[in-house]
């Protein structure tokens, strides 16, 4: 478990700087805004996070942990502390927190049906065991018609788990190829304590009267580093309480022919920006009520695997709210330096935090792109899931954006200025739940689809 440190008695220092952006109207409490999260801090965290020496900050790479020696360096800095007490580290190396995955890659896959051996062109595998082998038993057996929907069967199975063969029409024949070079790739797992597999066929076949399926896969563990960093609480009262500010600082790598870069500059760096300035505003106001936790998440693109790993290291309960930022680096659609939030809805978070806004004439938006199904493609949904009032803010146009997932996501393509008035704007939202004067509705669990336990 994360352990929250004692608090700390040295007094963090204080500078002023001619304020950069005068067209927020702050009031005097906030008035300090701008001046402790210069605009020029804020342009060399996101030009070195997305510049071309770290090749796309990939999974695995080491660029990725060159990446976070980064964030550990400016989170000592500002003068955060480490979660790990371990004599043996560094000062720095103290803010990471690493923990393994499994690698699972497909080698073999032989299947026959009614003792007709299938092409492999036609065969796609899923699966978190070395090895499967089904004959005639071992299996359930679905079979998906061309009126069936194809998504919610496969997602509804991978929420069960299990092992199971899926007949799928060959109307579903372009779906069954996205899915089969997603398999392909292999799948990486935090945990492999559940047995499933999920292989499909994709098939005209109707009846199933006999099958024969036999497979095999390469099972590798490697590591992977979260940074984090915690304030602690400025009152014993409330220190146990965390308010979570986090971002993914991972992103694509290269290209396949290894010739061009996915810099990922607003996916993610510039959240991953956004949170190292915000703890060091919060860290030089010095008057956290409660506890701040600043958390740079790895792996996001690729399953979620550093919040999934970051959940278990805590307890949700504590956890007051979870402000995830996520691409920020572009006006929104509602006008510069705006943002807006997923699962609005879900909770009262958005309304406590529009309450602190409504003295600067602006607002915190619901999210534009419900049918994208953003509330579950980033960190937050993971502490969703465990009734953690956790939330994504954005301020991308996701219908519109030529640059998300592309190679032209760098440096230049994004908006400075706008990004930097969206990260003042979730300094004086959040204020209250710094400061322990509002708490948030929980979400509801219940309410939160599953995760998927084979891929």
């Amino acid at each position: 478990m994360i352990k929250i440190p004692a608090l700390k008695n040295s007094p963090l220092s204080n500078f002023k700087r001619k304020s950069l952006i005068a067209a927020i109207a702050m009031t005097s409490a906030f008035s300090s805004v701008a001046e402790i999260i210069p605009a020029e801090q804020v342009a060399k965290d996101i030009t070195y996070l997305a510049a071309d020496d770290l090749k796309g900050r990939a999974s695995f790479s080491p660029e990725i942990d060159r990446a976070a020696n980064y964030i550990a360096k400016r989170f000592a800095d500002i003068g955060l502390q480490p979660i790990s007490t371990e004599k043996v580290a560094t000062h720095n190396t103290r803010f990471l927190q690493k923990f393994t995955v499994s690698q699972i890659q497909p080698q073999a896959l032989t299947v026959s049906i009614n003792h007709a051996e299938i092409s492999q062109e036609n065969l796609a595998i899923a699966s978190t065991m070395r090895s499967v082998n089904w004959q005639e038993t071992g299996a359930q057996v679905h079979v998906i018609s061309k009126d069936d929907d194809m998504r919610d069967t496969l997602r509804a199975l991978n929420q069960k788990g299990g092992q199971h063969l899926v007949i799928i029409n060959s109307a579903h024949t372009k779906t069954f190829q996205a899915y089969k070079n997603y398999f392909n790739r292999g799948i990486t797992k935090l945990s492999l304590e559940h047995r499933g597999a999920i292989v499909m066929v994709l098939s005209d076949i109707s009846d199933v009267n006999a099958y024969n399926v036999k497979a095999n896969a390469k099972i590798t563990e490697q590591t992977l580093t979260n940074v984090v960093g915690i304030l602690p609480a400025t009152s014993t009262e409330n220190a146990k309480e965390v308010v979570l500010y986090s971002a993914h600082y991972d992103h694509l790598g290269v290209t396949e022919d290894g010739k061009q870069i996915y810099n990922g500059a607003d996916d993610d760096a510039s959240g991953t920006t956004a949170i190292i300035n915000l703890a060091q505003y919060y860290a030089k106001q010095g008057n956290n009520k409660r506890s701040l936790m600043f958390s740079a998440f790895t792996a996001e693109e690729i399953g979620g695997f550093g919040s999934k790993y970051f959940s278990q290291q805590l307890n949700p309960d504590h956890v007051v709210a979870m402000i995830n930022i996520e691409m920020i680096g572009k006006p929104s659609k509602f006008g510069a330096g705006t943002v807006w939030m997923t699962g609005m809805e879900r909770s009262n978070l958005g309304a406590l935090l529009n309450e602190k806004l409504s003295a600067q004439n602006t607002e915190i938006y619901q999210d534009p792109y419900p049918e994208q199904g953003l509330f579950y493609r980033s960190d937050n949904a993971t502490l969703a899931r465990l009734g953690v009032p956790a939330h994504s803010f954005s301020s991308t146009q996701l219908d519109k954006d030529q640059h998300y997932h592309q190679t032209s996501d760098d440096i230049k393509s994004l908006d400075l200025s706008s990004m930097h008035k969206v990260i003042e704007s979730l300094a004086v939202a959040t204020q209250s739940l710094v400061d322990g004067t509002v708490t948030p509705t929980r979400i509801d669990k219940a309410k939160v689809r599953a995760q998927g336990k084979i891929y």
